[in-house]
């Protein structure tokens, strides 16, 4: 085997996404950020039309439909717009393109763990920076590292956490024409947006997902937004036909329909802010969410033995048992129905926790269940080699 692969590849560990149920299983599925609602109704009667005779002949290359959908969505021009087979996608074009042996690559840690997958296959230097307290973003570390390309998760997984416009606008001047991408999968459900960076910074990419808001996770749909050169570049690594002809459909009635979206993203931020109030109530610490879930922690205590007896009783969480965040867990918000049965089943596993820790009265750091702290940097790791760290989670 050693002789069939490189190196790189069989020293990597591979990217591990959440838990997918088999058809049928009964379960209250809050651990990969999907969208509680069904999208939109033209997007339904969109595959369906698509799906006719012309599925024997290939898509256009630069899905076309969708591109203009998007252009007209977001008033940009379809020149600075590419489409992927969802954002990932992108982003594995990204480092394909502008990354070899050596090149660093910079983002904080702790972040989407793809990151380091992508930069594991092309060998890339990763500078991995701590968040700052309050799960901020290391925009200065960040710009110092100098990396041939810096990413930024706004909103952050697993935290949340957001980066204002002027914030990011800063740190593209200062990364002097070295390639910034920010990645808005969770961008729809934050109090702002930095699209309009790419008209500006010749160096900015946008990334955003039709995963979360637009509740097509299972259709794998993204767009690229950039300045016309780096569109350029980008097409030369893409697939020829890298989205289906009902892909493309889909997406463009979705974007035709965007309202339908915001409704429901509405709803999921009502549904949040109830979520992270009760959180805090039972004894977690929880940092208020810009994103479409929210992290439940209790520091120092490793909540496998709890995602356990939430998996037992129905209900699938996120947790990630080699991170920084192994004392915490990642919920995605689901419907009202769905958070009562998490609350259901949550709040007597909690009880023997709190109850440990001093009858929930105060934790080993001396804070009130509830407070938020950020993790101390000295508990993150720095890393540069060639092996991807599973330290994060995935969407």
């Amino acid at each position: 085997m050693k002789r069939m692969f490189r190196e790189a590849i069989e020293q990597m560990a591979p990217y591990i996404p959440g838990e997918q149920p088999r058809p049928g299983k009964r379960l209250v599925k809050l651990n990969t950020n999907e969208n509680p609602y069904p999208p939109s109704p033209r997007v339904q009667a969109a595959i369906v039309k698509a799906a006719d005779s012309s599925l024997r002949l290939y898509p256009p290359p630069r899905a076309d439909e969708l591109v203009n959908a998007a252009g007209r969505a977001y008033r940009i021009s379809r020149e600075m717009i590419l489409a992927g087979n969802g954002s990932d996608e992108l982003l594995a074009m990204l480092f394909r393109a502008a990354l070899t042996r050596g090149n660093k690559v910079a983002y904080a840690l702790p972040t989407y763990s793809l990151y380091d997958t992508l930069a594991a296959i092309q060998e890339a230097q990763i500078r991995a920076v701590p968040l700052e307290p309050g799960f901020a973003q290391p925009l200065a570390a960040l710009a110092a590292a100098r990396a041939t390309l810096t990413i930024v998760c706004n909103p952050n997984s697993p935290c949340g956490s957001l980066a204002a416009p002027a914030q990011l606008d800063n740190l593209a001047q200062a990364l002097d024409g070295r390639l910034l991408a920010i990645d808005e999968a969770y961008v729809d459900f934050a109090t702002c947006h930095a699209l309009s960076l790419v008209k500006r910074h010749p160096n900015v990419v946008v990334l955003r997902s039709f995963s979360k808001s637009f509740s097509l996770a299972g259709m794998r749909l993204g767009l690229c937004f950039a300045q016309p050169p780096v569109i350029k570049q980008l097409l030369k690594v893409k697939d020829s036909y890298n989205l289906s002809r009902i892909a493309v459909s889909a997406g463009a009635a979705a974007l035709a329909d965007i309202g339908w979206m915001r409704r429901n993203v509405e709803q999921i931020k009502r549904i949040r802010a109830m979520t992270e109030k009760r959180l805090r109530q039972i004894g977690f610490e929880v940092p208020s969410s810009q994103a479409n879930f929210v992290l439940a922690r209790i520091q120092g205590h490793d909540m496998g033995t709890l995602a356990a007896g939430l998996r037992r009783r129905g209900i699938l969480v996120r947790h990630f048992p080699r991170s920084v965040f192994r004392d915490a867990l990642r919920i995605s918000i689901g419907t009202p129905t769905q958070m009562d049965a998490l609350f259901k089943a949550l709040e007597p596993l909690i009880r023997p926790v709190l109850a440990a820790r001093g009858n929930g009265a105060r934790g080993k750091s001396g804070r009130q269940p509830g407070t938020i702290e950020s993790t101390p940097a000295s508990t993150l790791t720095y890393y540069s080699g060639r092996a991807a760290r599973r330290h994060v989670p995935g969407r």
